[in-house]
């Protein structure tokens, strides 16, 4: 009779989080598929369970993928988790899953902690719909192409993003989604834990003000798209913001979010002509 496999939900920061079912499986499973067995044998020594471990790493996870289906198919059962929180997501092990569920493996879920579940529970955000975009792309362009394919979609997103970045991305998204409210939050469940809500300009600041320490999760908000700009509409908007102070690209930017290219900002700026555009760049 095949074995199962256990995807197992483990803590983000709070060892009370570990749930009773959790600490059951792990305790009565064959193998526990790792991706740290250093941090995961530490929360296998606090439950008492001594148990066979395997390091299963982006590295390693297709070699290990087909001898952990196998174990199971000869009647093993496997406990997949992660450093933190539930597997597969922005973590290993997706590929286990597949395989296992292909051959015919029974696989079960032990849920439990989630960081971006965690944060957008606090974050005041509206989350009848949201989208987890894990961390977010390492080149500039392409950040910049998935914040701006994001305008006007009406949802909630979830990023996660490391320390030393975290206030360049909150103002990249200030930037190309018109300064949308945020919460962020740092080192969620652990003893300094910290949730910051306002604009991504503002929290950008916020995380300015010191380097900023520990695991980050940010939640954005995007609003639907207001009906395009352009005429006598786009006039008014650019006039409102004008008056305000705003420099050009200041109100491009604002403006960007519903639908006003930025060509088409300047042309009303120059028809208006309270704007000096050289002085605005």
């Amino acid at each position: 009779m095949a074995g199962r496999l256990f995807v197992v939900a483990t803590p983000i920061g709070n060892m009370g989080d570990l749930s009773p079912r959790a600490s059951e499986v792990l305790a009565a499973v064959d193998i526990v598929a790792a991706e740290d067995t250093r941090v995961t044998g530490k929360l296998l020594a606090r439950i008492g369970a001594k148990k066979r471990m395997v390091s299963y790493r982006e590295q390693t996870e297709h070699r290990l993928s087909q001898e952990l289906v196998g174990r199971m198919l000869e009647g093993e059962s496997v406990a997949l988790v992660s450093d933190a929180g539930t597997p597969t997501i922005s973590d290993p092990g997706y590929r286990l899953v597949h395989a296992a569920a292909e051959a015919g493996v029974e696989v079960v879920s032990v849920p439990g902690p989630s960081a971006a579940i965690a944060l957008l529970s606090v974050s005041g955000l509206a989350t009848d719909r949201f989208r987890f975009e894990g961390f977010p792309p390492p080149r500039d362009a392409a950040r910049t192409r998935l914040l701006e394919s994001l305008a006007g979609s009406a949802t909630t997103v979830v990023f996660y993003e490391s320390p030393r970045r975290v206030a360049r991305f909150l103002r990249e998204v200030a930037a190309a989604l018109g300064d949308p409210p945020v919460a962020v939050g740092r080192e969620l469940t652990k003893m300094h834990e910290e949730v910051v809500r306002g604009t991504a300009s503002e929290v950008a600041e916020h995380f300015s003000a010191a380097e900023p320490r520990g695991e980050f999760v940010i939640a954005v908000r995007v609003e639907a798209r207001e009906e395009i700009l352009a005429g006598d509409g786009l006039d008014e908007a650019v006039a409102a913001l004008a008056s305000q102070g705003l420099s050009a690209r200041e109100i491009a930017a604002q403006l960007k979010p519903r639908g006003a290219h930025r060509r088409d900002v300047y042309a009303a700026l120059q028809r208006i002509g309270t704007v000096d555009l050289e002085a605005g760049e």
